[in-house]
């Protein structure tokens, strides 16, 4: 298959807030360009967009999967849910024998069995010693896998056949956001997945300082005798112009789908879904740190997603040297994106064979306009990447 690049930039300002904590509770920043810089870690980001996915609607809950400690409580939630005359405790224990035949170490943790010891309650189920990433459908085979050896799953389990199936069944028709973001699971290296998408830590395109803000809580039951604040603290924050990237390597995507949810549709079809998804959530998708208190809702200024042959590029240098501004940001970042767009791409870019798209909003960022095909909404500007990317697709390697 030939290899299939999607880069996907944004430049978003976003006012005060705090996006993403470091240990001691204060946006987190990095050195760029020899002055600090707002960002906004890759994790945060991504887990923004998986988020979004399952709140938007964006895919069917099949082509989606879950990341969790606590895999045997919902493997076994599964196996009740098909075979309903199957008790709790029972279900539990097929479930925890299917995962560890699959692979992943479980145990119960220490402080939920002395509690439940303290509680005289029943034991806790255990869990795996890791976040396990498995998709829905990854979740019914196995559970259908445990059905099938219920009556004695020790014995099932002992066939070398049933152990291996069951390490197949959780490394086959993964989600879309295990193929996208990948897993490792150390412990089994063989069921790791390479993921198809890079995600870049978000950074202001200027220089950044943290503020911070003391505030005050009033008791609501105070009498008019009784004065002062009944709590008093601070929050950091910060305010930044960002740009965002993202490299998808769509080949890659389309390797870890497979064939896709239905065995009657064509391979490039559930690759067109995600990609379309994951174009939609990374514009819109937002970590939430201190939402409540900042508010932060915005969306980008501007997009520009390239469909290339070639290898990923960021435009990220074009802010080495921070902006300097009297005013706003937005305008002077805009027109440097614009032009180290165009630069890299005639001494690097392959025209015949790339497709560019903008989206954008307002006139600061009318320069961008130049780089691309313009998406009038956000749906359409999916849509179109879709299309192409299932287009070459089926051209033949």
């Amino acid at each position: 298959m030939n290899r299939i690049f999607l880069d996907v930039h944004a430049l978003q300002t976003v006012p005060p807030s705090n996006l993403n904590r470091d240990d001691t509770g204060a946006p987190k920043t990095a050195v760029y360009g020899g002055v600090p810089r707002a960002r906004v870690s890759s994790q945060a980001w991504k887990r923004a967009i998986r988020t979004y996915f399952k709140d938007e609607h964006l895919l069917d809950p099949a082509e989606l999967g879950v990341r969790t400690k606590k895999v045997v409580e919902l493997l076994a939630d599964r196996i009740t849910a098909f075979d309903p005359s199957v008790a709790r405790e029972t279900a539990l224990t097929l479930a925890d024998e299917v995962v560890k035949a699959a692979g992943i170490k479980t145990e119960v943790p220490r402080r939920k069995a002395d509690q439940a010891k303290k509680d005289a309650g029943p034991a806790p189920a255990p869990e795996s010693k890791y976040l396990v990433f498995l998709s829905s459908r990854q979740l019914d085979g196995l559970a259908r896998h445990a059905l099938e050896g219920a009556a004695d799953i020790t014995a099932f389990l002992k066939s070398k056949e049933n152990k291996a199936r069951a390490r197949e069944l959780a490394d086959m028709r993964h989600s879309v956001d295990i193929a996208l973001f990948g897993r490792m699971v150390a412990d089994v290296a063989d069921i790791n997945v390479d993921a198809a998408v890079q995600v870049a830590h978000a950074l202001s395109v200027h220089r950044v300082d943290n503020e911070s803000d003391y505030y005050t809580a009033v008791d609501d039951e105070n009498t008019d005798e009784e004065t002062g604040a009944g709590m008093i603290g601070t929050v950091d924050f910060n305010s930044a112009t960002l740009y965002r990237y993202a490299a998808l390597g769509v080949h890659q995507l389309a390797a870890n789908l497979g064939q896709g949810l239905r065995e009657d549709e064509p391979r490039t079809e559930p690759v067109r879904r995600a990609v379309e998804a994951f174009v939609h959530a990374f514009v819109s998708s937002l970590p939430t740190g201190k939402i409540n208190t900042f508010g932060h809702h915005t969306q980008p200024d501007v997009v520009v997603v390239r469909l290339r042959t070639t290898r990923p590029i960021s435009y990220v240098a074009a802010f080495e040297d921070p902006v300097r501004s009297d005013g706003g940001h937005l305008r002077e970042a805009a027109d440097r994106l614009a032009a180290y767009a165009a630069e890299v791409e005639r001494a690097y870019g392959d025209p015949e064979t790339t497709l560019t798209w903008v989206l954008r909003v307002g006139p600061a960022t009318l320069k961008l306009a130049e780089l691309g095909t313009e998406a009038g909404t956000q749906r359409e500007l999916a849509a179109a990447v879709g299309r192409a990317v299932a287009e070459r697709l089926e051209k033949p390697a």
